[in-house]
């Protein structure tokens, strides 16, 4: 609603936006068969069009999920914006975020690796941009309380994973006990889980809608 909402600090909504949501976007691009300058183009072009054209504030009033409304806002986008070949871009010819910015691991992540479908490499995407988010202020909490090296020893452990190194080893890299490892891991989780339902609650319409839109992308993520 800040992105387009009119208000002062909505460019900078936008721009939090388009950083955090391009990865689905642009792999669904790149799905349609274009190579990786022009799904970059398309990609800032899409972004850049929300802002010129003021929908983005639409997406909260519209019954369903942001990632429904922002999938139906790029099919739309490439079938009436830019097979009519404008050359002037929205928001006033500068786009929104740059991928040049970004790391090339950033944007080799995204690219295709498989035949999925566009709508479902996009559902996957959206769920691995999700888990990022999730992950980052999940690390961000640990260092905020002076335990990075705490996080970064048991974030193997996380989604019921197992990091390859065993609970004594842990342990004793941490000074604690084993049963304060896996108390520690549990809490980990526990916390991980209530950031991703806060994550998943920002792009839904009504709270109830948050558990079955998790359901939704751990699906998408073991498709």
């Amino acid at each position: 609603m800040r992105a387009g909402g009119g208000e002062r600090d909505s460019a900078e909504a936008l721009e939090k936006l388009c950083r955090a949501y391009w990865p689905p976007v642009y792999a669904w691009i790149r799905r349609q068969g274009h190579d990786k300058p022009t799904a970059e183009d398309l990609t800032q072009d899409f972004f850049a069009s929300l802002l010129g054209y003021g929908s983005i504030g639409k997406a909260e009033r519209e019954k369903g999920r942001f990632r429904s409304y922002l999938l139906g806002s790029v099919k739309h986008f490439l079938h009436n914006e830019w097979e009519k070949g404008q050359a002037q871009k929205r928001g006033g010819g500068k786009a929104p975020f740059s991928l040049d910015a970004l790391e090339t691991y950033e944007r080799e992540a995204v690219e295709p690796r498989d035949e999925a479908s566009p709508d479902s490499l996009f559902d996957r995407r959206w769920a691995e941009t999700l888990l990022a988010q999730a992950n980052q202020r999940l690390r961000g909490d640990y260092e905020a309380a002076g335990q990075a090296d705490r996080f970064e020893k048991l974030k193997g452990y996380l989604l019921g994973g197992r990091s390859g190194v065993s609970y004594a080893e842990t342990a004793a890299a941490l000074g604690l006990s084993e049963a304060a490892v896996k108390s520690a891991i549990f809490k980990l989780r526990q916390r991980y889980g209530e950031i991703l339902r806060y994550e998943v609650a920002q792009t839904v319409q009504d709270p109830s809608e948050v558990e079955d839109e998790l359901r939704c992308l751990l699906a998408a993520l073991m498709a």
